[in-house]
């Protein structure tokens, strides 16, 4: 996991602008905001939650798949991704 430690700051300001997306859609749900605007809000989260996903994936692919030399623990870690991303893709 040093793909995690490594982009730590990065990953964390995301969260939290994820965090703060959140607290501006629950302020519209409880406010007098117009359906079009929590569904849009609704979109921008999941394009942000999408984002952080693809690039905590893509480092763990290259670090823990692509940069894997004993073959059979690749392949654990592929068989892990591939489960991840048939939960993920639902």
């Amino acid at each position: 996991m040093a793909h995690i430690r490594r982009d730590q700051k990065k990953l964390l300001n995301r969260v939290r602008r994820i965090q703060g997306q959140l607290s501006a859609l629950e302020a519209a749900l409880q406010g007098d905001d117009d359906c079009t605007r929590v569904l849009v809000q609704i979109a921008a989260i999941r394009g942000a939650v999408h984002g952080l996903m693809t690039e905590v994936l893509n480092a763990h692919l290259q670090e823990h798949v692509g940069g894997e030399r004993d073959e059979k623990k690749r392949s654990r870690e592929l068989a892990v991704v591939t489960g991840l991303m048939r939960t993920y893709l639902k």
